[in-house]
């Protein structure tokens, strides 16, 4: 095996042992589904990763991005009603778009609006799935057009079943039926999420996306439940703790 192979297979081993540390009692969803789009554009080359997830109307909605150009072309599939994401999720199957500029045939209104406003060039969606059906989708970003290699596929697909894991609970999986309490109170967080880093922004006037770094970064540093500090944002004067300098960061809103 080359260098960079055995480079790629501990990065790999580590993601995985991050991810599965998340995996116990009262962990965040949210912070787990974070972890994995940061481990799906590390380990894919991908240039951003995003998750949907449908609710209890199977209706989706986005739970995690790694940039806010990840999220805007999540928000695009949403609006338009079409698009990888979405025949990913009604059809539990990987999709792949290896060139949008040539996708106005099967996506018209998607593709118009990524010629417009988009910053990728190719889409691959994986299904987030229970037995055979899907309960939402990890979409892979590309700013150039291109296929997957057979082998990042696979593993992208083993990350989607990793956010599957983390999201069902055994029992759920046993009685094959999707918590949809669990799904629901994912989706409220992420709302928290979005206000706490609209605060952060405003208040340390900063982008959203290093608004979000310095949430994620503060609750880590702190072992604290990522949803919990963002409602302390929203909440209390936490936002002026953690637009501090890192050394004077005061851990005490627990």
């Amino acid at each position: 095996m080359s260098q960079a192979g055995r480079g790629r297979e501990q990065l790999v081993g580590l993601a995985f042992v991050s991810l599965a540390d998340t995996l116990v009692d009262e962990y965040d969803i949210i912070d787990l589904l974070d972890r994995l789009v940061g481990h799906s554009v590390e380990l894919l080359a991908a240039d951003a990763a995003g998750i949907v997830l449908g609710d209890a109307r199977r209706e989706l909605r986005v739970v995690a991005a790694s940039s806010e150009d990840a999220q805007l072309m999540e928000l695009l599939q949403l609006q338009s009603d079409e698009g990888p994401c979405l025949d990913c999720f009604t059809n539990a199957a990987p999709v792949s778009a290896v060139d949008l500029a040539e996708a106005a045939d099967r996506w018209p209104v998607f593709a118009a609006a990524v010629a417009d406003r988009g910053a990728f060039r190719s889409v691959h969606a994986l299904p987030l799935r229970l037995r055979g059906e899907a309960i939402g989708a990890l979409n892979l970003f590309h700013r150039q057009p291109g296929s997957l290699p057979a082998v990042d596929l696979a593993l992208g697909q083993a990350l989607a079943d990793v956010a599957t894991i983390g999201i069902l609970s055994e029992r759920a999986i046993r009685r094959g039926e999707v918590l949809n309490e669990q799904l629901q109170s994912a989706l409220n967080s992420r709302v928290i999420i979005e206000q706490a880093k609209g605060v952060l922004a405003n208040s340390g006037n900063l982008s959203t996306d290093a608004a979000f770094d310095r949430l994620r970064r503060y609750a880590r540093s702190n072992n604290l439940r990522l949803s919990d500090v963002a409602r302390n944002v929203v909440e209390t004067d936490l936002a002026a703790d953690i637009l501090a300098p890192r050394g004077a960061w005061r851990p005490k809103h627990r």
